[in-house]
């Protein structure tokens, strides 16, 4: 109807109102996030922090700094201590633990070590998410070619992840973390294991989905990395943010 408010689908395929514009441009929100573990003390340190959408975000500081403890409460695979965490507009803190996953369907992670299976083929562990999420056969098909065309490697798709060199299993991780088209790209220490060359290539690549709308958040050490993307740098020391 003509001047009515449109419904899109929630995270559940459900529908749902939009959410206001203000909330629309920031992405991902934390308020006084702590994060302790028992035995280990705390590993953030009342972190506030946003990131609009669309935004592409470094989060770097030395080792043990707690930029991987971010990453995953970004992601919702561990659960801050205290404090607020909201994504795209909803409450991770304030909804059920058994709604978290279809939420985190809008997010693709690049692990620093890739955790791929490297006894299956290229092709297996990029749809392997899709598989899980339910995507018809054809559907699949489609959206893998795409995600490995992107990354450059449609001509490894068959191949064994054993077989590869480090740098193309590092592009087989990304495939896999947006043939989910997610609203939000989290990547830790991506360049950590490859040379400055394949390093360069790997932000670029970020910057490739950056530039389509996805927000990217990249965790690393890599000072120079940084210094030659320009892009927003959030600093963490002993696990409090002390710039950006």
């Amino acid at each position: 109807m003509k001047g009515s408010r449109p419904v899109f689908p929630d995270y559940r395929g459900r529908p749902r109102l939009p959410a206001l514009r203000r909330a629309q441009s920031v992405m991902i929100q934390l308020f006084h996030v702590y994060k302790t573990f028992e035995g280990a003390g705390t590993a953030l340190h009342d972190v506030t922090l946003k990131v609009a959408k669309g935004e592409f975000v470094f989060i770097t500081g030395p080792s043990g700094a707690g930029k991987s403890t971010l990453l995953n409460i970004m992601f919702g695979s561990e659960a801050p201590t205290g404090g607020q965490l909201i994504i795209d507009g909803r409450n991770y803190i304030k909804i059920p633990r058994s709604d978290v996953p279809y939420l985190r369907r809008r997010i693709g992670f690049v692990f620093q070590d890739f955790k791929l299976l490297h006894d299956k083929t290229v092709f297996d562990n990029v749809a392997l998410a899709l598989r899980v999420m339910g995507v018809e056969t054809g559907e699949l098909k489609k959206r893998v070619a795409r995600a490995l065309s992107y990354v450059r490697l449609q001509h490894r798709a068959n191949f064994k992840v054993e077989t590869l060199s480090g740098g193309e299993q590092q592009r087989v991780a990304i495939a896999r973390a947006v043939v989910k088209e997610p609203a939000i790209i989290l990547a830790d220490e991506p360049t950590g294991n490859l040379d400055p060359h394949l390093s360069l290539e790997t932000i670029e690549l970020f910057k490739e989905v950056n530039n389509k709308g996805t927000t990217v958040v990249v965790a690393t050490h890599d000072q120079g990395l940084i210094d030659r993307f320009a892009k927003r740098a959030i600093v963490l020391e002993q696990g409090r943010v002390v710039s950006g």
